[in-house]
């Protein structure tokens, strides 16, 4: 807790370098909604015959989205879920309710920093997108990505 919370102070000590990164903090404030869910490999999980390697064209019940505030408090909110290896040898994605998170965040202008959360920490940002790095167990989470509304 105290490694976070001192990492979130060295990150809003130097907004000063926003401009360098190409993010301000002005431009995280928004809603930022859950658009793909990368795994590391495509499955086809709705049995439609098609295989695809964002687990949201899969599984209809997952969802997500984190509300940054200019008071730099934040919402998040997302579908905790597992994805499982059903009897006959294929993925299948067990929804079982919501992940919800409350804190302080901060940015350095390339990463956002959530105090609060363990799901979230430090994310990257790239383009127009919150990116969260993940490696997960088979068929592989590789990322959680996020765009603003």
């Amino acid at each position: 807790m105290l490694s976070t919370l001192s990492f979130l102070m060295l990150l809003s000590c130097s907004e000063g370098d926003d401009e360098d990164h190409g993010f301000s903090s002005a431009e995280l404030v928004g809603t930022w909604d859950l658009v793909e869910i990368r795994l590391s490999e495509g499955v086809d999980m709705d049995g439609n015959g098609t295989h695809s390697s964002n687990l949201l064209n899969e599984a209809d019940c997952i969802s997500g989205a984190i509300v940054m505030r200019e008071d730099t408090s934040y919402q998040f909110e997302q579908t905790s879920f597992k994805v499982i290896l059903n009897a006959n040898s294929e993925y299948d994605t067990d929804c079982y309710g919501t992940y919800l998170a409350t804190g302080a965040w901060a940015s350095n202008g390339s990463e956002v920093a959530f105090q609060g959360s363990e799901v979230l920490g430090t994310l990257q940002l790239i383009g127009n997108r919150i990116i969260k790095s993940e490696d997960k167990e088979l068929p592989g989470v590789e990322a959680y990505i996020y765009e603003k509304r």
